[in-house]
């Protein structure tokens, strides 16, 4: 048998680079929408004056590599030679085991000035990370562009390897804020109200949209192709969900036993948003608790899962983890397994609107300091945000997909008032509705009311607003 020629190599770089004979035309994903992360990744990956390599980190399926073909677009309108730019997919058969930095030596040779250097799908390549801070160390005049879908695991081996050398910049699914910028609807249904919350001009028709979005809204193709959107839960289920369990974690913790990982996963999107315990999951799921937790870490680290650690009501973290909810981290993945809701299916809805609402925080640095707390008597609060370092909780959240708060107002807000008792810091609470709204002081706080769909475009909206500012900041106190 023969070994892969470097003139075969080369031809196949040439053909995924065809903005060296054609730029910029050759580049069709430039006339896609483009992702509102995109003009603070572009800051931070086109910045030359820092001596990083720029990692893009996100699940399956979200645009990475569209993003990544937009930004050599741009870098090339912004006056950077065709030619001084490579893109690679490491994940092409043809170059297994290719050192990285072997690439660099099939650049054209009228390539000069600023060089742009990108591997797509990099975890696919063994010690990577090693690979990557070497290129950084031995090429100061090449700007190299990583992405890859093993986020966690992707991040843990960038912040012990590449101290200093990678800059990481995470790109989660569609927000719903950008669900309505894709469809057109945003315009429509939304106004700026106060202090930087927003206001729907017709709520009815934004919870249609809501729940489109719980079903199908969190992966860009989906939502721009008719054809895909059609049988949406083929393309989640095969080309994301089935990759994920059957290719990406097997290949990168070693996994045999994938009918098990995929059992479990199944459970866990089932049961969206409900409380969990290694033991109740063993009892259901038939798996060892050890195996349970193993596989819940990596699922986490694909990015499938969001997996929130609860406090009690003196917000104390627990010694011993007991219990925890776990999310998905994209809803659609819900309809794709199971079936699409729709806007009646109340208690599917509330489960999935708090796996929305989180997802959304995704780009906070406050994402981390998320919890939900729990305590005796069934009292439960499902959002708390606990202060970075000193974990008081500063404000919390409950969130429904139900307006009995309209009649009920005691019943509905007596966890949040224990709360509010215990902790003069919690200087603010949300309480979400299907379409009420309204603001009020509980216990001398004030807490305002409003539809899930709401809140969460709002999120979505005001953490992606600040990341041009933070992209900018950030790439400022790196130099």
């Amino acid at each position: 048998m023969l070994a892969i020629s470097e003139q075969d190599i080369k031809a196949r770089i040439e053909r995924d680079n065809p903005w060296w004979s054609s730029a910029p035309d050759g580049i069709p994903e430039a006339a896609l929408q483009r992702r509102v992360y995109f003009p603070p990744f572009k800051t931070l990956a086109l910045d030359f004056t820092v001596k990083r390599a720029t990692i893009l980190l996100g699940p399956r399926r979200v645009g990475k590599t569209v993003i990544i073909k937009q930004l050599v677009h741009d870098a090339i309108l912004d006056g950077i030679n065709p030619r001084s730019i490579l893109y690679a997919g490491i994940d092409a058969p043809i170059y297994s085991g290719l050192p990285l930095e072997k690439f660099i030596s099939f650049m054209p040779a009228d390539s000069n000035g600023q060089r742009l250097v990108i591997f797509d799908e990099i975890q696919y390549l063994i010690n990577w990370e090693v690979h990557m801070k070497d290129l950084v160390d031995n090429y100061p005049n090449i700007k190299f562009v990583a992405t890859g879908s093993a986020a966690a695991a992707l991040r843990l081996k960038s912040r012990e390897s590449g101290a200093g050398r990678f800059s990481e910049f995470m790109l989660p699914p569609l927000t719903f804020y950008e669900f309505l910028l894709f469809t057109g609807k945003d315009e429509k249904l939304m106004i700026k109200g106060d202090s930087g919350w927003y206001v729907s001009t017709d709520i009815n028709a934004l919870n249609e949209e809501f729940v489109n979005y719980l079903n199908y809204g969190g992966y860009p193709e989906v939502v721009l192709s008719e054809s895909v959107r059609k049988n949406a839960e083929q393309f989640i289920r095969n080309d994301i969900i089935d990759k994920v369990l059957l290719k990406d974690l097997p290949s990168l913790y070693g996994i045999n036993e994938i009918q098990q990982l995929n059992k479990l996963f199944s459970f866990l999107a089932y049961n969206s948003g409900n409380e969990a315990s290694l033991e109740n999951i063993a009892q259901q799921s038939g798996l060892a608790k050890p195996t349970i937790k193993r596989y819940i870490d990596y699922l986490e680290s694909a990015f499938l899962i969001i997996k929130l650690t609860t406090v009690d009501d003196n917000c104390r973290t627990m010694k011993r983890e007991r219990n925890f909810k776990i999310y998905l981290n994209n809803p659609s993945m819900r309809a794709a397994l199971f079936a699409p809701i729709n806007s009646n299916d109340s208690d599917n809805i509330g489960h999935l609107a708090e796996s929305a609402i989180f997802s959304q925080w995704q780009h906070s640095a406050g994402f981390r300091q998320l919890r939900y707390a729990r305590w005796r008597n069934e009292g439960e609060v499902d959002i708390v945000f606990l202060t970075p370092n000193d974990q008081r909780p500063l404000w919390i959240g409950e969130i429904k997909w139900s307006d009995r708060i309209q009649k009920q107002f005691g019943e509905e807000t007596e966890a949040i008032r224990t709360l509010l008792r215990n902790h003069k810091s919690i200087n603010a609470v949300v309480f979400t509705t299907k379409t009420f709204e309204k603001a009020v002081n509980v216990e001398n706080r004030p807490m305002r009311i409003l539809p899930s769909s709401l809140y969460c475009y709002t999120i979505g909206r005001n953490i992606t607003a600040r990341l041009e500012k933070a992209a900018q900041v950030a790439a400022t106190n790196e130099q």
